[in-house]
């Protein structure tokens, strides 16, 4: 009789959950190993303000927000993109719908009903969970190694999803130690690195005493066309922090900020304080007499106090005060330096990790055969908006299915 074959997935998360039901699905015996004590855990706080699944924008714009690797991941999300994913939550007995931005939510807007009912459906279909091992390599037969509750245990395999995670939020369990294990054979890791991320700049101490934890909006900004940006200004709004900048508008530019800040050392964060004021019109605004007014009091007259005021005093030059054009200017697009990005462990995700060019189109490590990987361990960066998630449900089923074909098995319709 011939042994039956066994798949093992390394982590709990969407992606490794998704190669995983998968690989179930193709009739392989599969085994979910997880360093954590539940699975799921960052995808549980990820939702907690309301789980933001997917994004219904269209798919060439879907696919657009992946940058330089849209062409690795077109294939992934055509097979497994934002409709699926929508059609596989209502197997789970989860219904989604549009937010106004786009978004797409579950009805209840909760995370934890979904991963339950997945747990559930992944448990009936013979997968077997195993939680508080943490990966730690091979040993010298090629047996995986964990590290369990009552000691070291070693595992064989058929075949191996590794689905680990980034380097980010490490309290959850990504924490990128799986980068050295894997570069120790030869795989091309390249460094991870803060996405969707915070940044810093050198706030006088009047602008932390006053600004931080202040939201700013609306609002429009842009990487300093001299230092790579594509000169379009992008409007949402961020928050000022005691160190810097985070907040939605912050992280949609995260990728060419940081960027920037490994050439040149900092980078140029460009901002119109009024958006919605045509220059000319800010111009003849602040050109009209003040008389015994103020100067807080003329900024107010045009729209600008509060927060928006503060920056303006912080980083615009002194003597554009004493001309109407030059201010209006500083004000349409004033300049912010920033000096460095936040700590990786706060980014909501991370860039860098296993490069494209080491797996096969089946994900599959060139240089260790039926080895895959899947999820945030690849190197690849999106936006926040549904996008990180939807790529690492593409990237586990596309994982998943290169598992089952290197098994030999036919996975089914459903998969």
């Amino acid at each position: 009789m011939t042994p039956a074959r066994r798949a093992v997935v390394i982590g709990g998360g969407p992606a490794g959950l998704m190669a995983a039901e998968t690989l179930a699905a193709a009739g392989i015996a599969v085994d979910v190993y997880d360093a954590m004590s539940n699975c799921g855990r960052k995808f549980l706080i990820a939702g907690k303000g309301g789980l933001n699944l997917t994004h219904a924008e269209a798919f060439p714009s879907f696919v657009a927000r992946y940058g330089s690797r849209a062409e690795r991941w077109q294939p992934m999300l055509e097979a497994f993109g934002a409709d699926h994913l929508r059609d596989w939550a209502r197997g789970l007995g989860i219904e989604t719908f549009v937010g106004s931005s786009q978004r797409v939510f579950p009805s209840d807007l909760k995370a934890a009903p979904l991963l339950r009912a997945w747990l559930r459906r992944l448990r009936e279909a013979g997968v077997h969970f195993h939680l508080r091992h943490r990966w730690t390599g091979w040993d010298e037969t090629g047996a995986l190694r964990f590290d369990a509750p009552d000691g070291p245990v070693n595992v064989t395999s058929d075949a191996t999803v590794l689905a680990l995670g980034g380097g980010s939020w490490r309290r959850l369990g990504s924490d990128g130690r799986w980068t050295a294990t894997l570069a120790s054979r030869g795989i091309d890791i390249a460094p991870l690195q803060p996405s969707n991320c915070g940044f810093e700049s050198g706030w006088t101490a009047i602008m932390r005493e006053r600004s931080a934890g202040q939201p700013i909006k609306p609002v429009a900004a842009r990487l300093a066309p001299a230092q790579g940006g594509d000169g379009v200004f992008h409007q949402g709004e961020f928050i000022f922090t005691s160190v810097g900048v985070e907040g939605s508008l912050i992280y949609a530019l995260s990728a060419p900020l940081r960027d920037a800040i490994n050439r040149h050392g900092y980078a140029e964060l460009e901002l119109d304080l009024l958006p919605g004021t045509p220059l000319d019109k800010l111009t003849a605004k602040l050109s009209l007499p003040r008389g015994k007014q103020s100067m807080a009091k003329h900024l107010h007259r045009c729209g600008l106090d509060g927060v928006k005021a503060a920056v303006l005093r912080e980083c615009a030059p002194e003597d554009a005060f004493d001309d109407p054009a030059r201010l209006a200017l500083a004000i349409k697009q004033l300049t912010v330096r920033l000096t460095r990005t936040r700590p990786i462990d706060e980014a909501i995700s991370t860039t860098g990790g296993v490069r494209f060019e080491a797996v096969d189109t089946r994900l599959m490590l060139q240089a260790l055969p039926s080895v895959f990987c899947a999820g945030e361990m690849l190197d690849w960066e999106a936006p926040t908006g549904g996008y990180l998630l939807t790529a690492c449900f593409a990237s586990g089923r596309a994982a998943g299915l290169g598992a089952a074909e290197w098994l030999g098995a036919a996975p089914t319709a459903k998969s």
